[in-house]
């Protein structure tokens, strides 16, 4: 099945699933689970939510994929904190290249990070490794931000 197919049969079941969930928490646990199942290049996915109780903190949510040290981020560090920082997706092709860089994994090649917004207000990130160089593409980015849409809601 080509990678577009997948992301739409993902969002559709998606949609369903949180109409029926009863918290963002089982919703960001759920997609987890099924994108890290479905899409090979996904190594590791999770959330990073806005603390609400450190000033320009990221904990980490739930996430599948390797373990991880990374459970607080501050803003600005790291490919997840400039996301928070700057409030917009970072898609990193590969991961060496860059100063900032944080390693959770040796095996990590490439990145992305979505925010995701309540109204207009950061509430946190959907994060994506790949040990595959270059793994992600504008296509990457749109099924994600609709991904951090259709959830944000049940978890502000």
């Amino acid at each position: 099945m080509a990678k577009q197919d997948i992301f739409n049969t993902l969002l559709k079941d998606f949609k369903t699933y949180v109409s029926k969930t009863h918290t963002g928490e089982e919703a960001m646990t759920y997609i987890c689970q099924r994108i890290y199942e479905e899409l090979d290049t996904y190594d590791w996915v999770g959330f990073y939510l806005v603390s609400k109780t450190e000033d320009k903190m990221l904990n980490l949510g739930p996430y599948v994929g390797e373990h991880t040290d990374h459970i607080k981020i501050p803003f600005g560090k790291g490919i997840c904190g400039q996301t928070a920082e700057s409030q917009e997706t970072f898609l990193i092709d590969d991961v060496s290249k860059e100063d900032n860089y944080i390693a959770c994994s040796i095996h990590v090649k490439s990145e992305i990070v979505v925010p995701m917004f309540h109204n207009t207000h950061m509430i946190g990130q959907i994060d994506i490794d790949s040990s595959t160089i270059n793994a992600f593409n504008e296509a990457d980015e749109i099924f994600l931000k609709e991904i951090c849409s259709l959830i944000s809601p049940s978890i502000h």
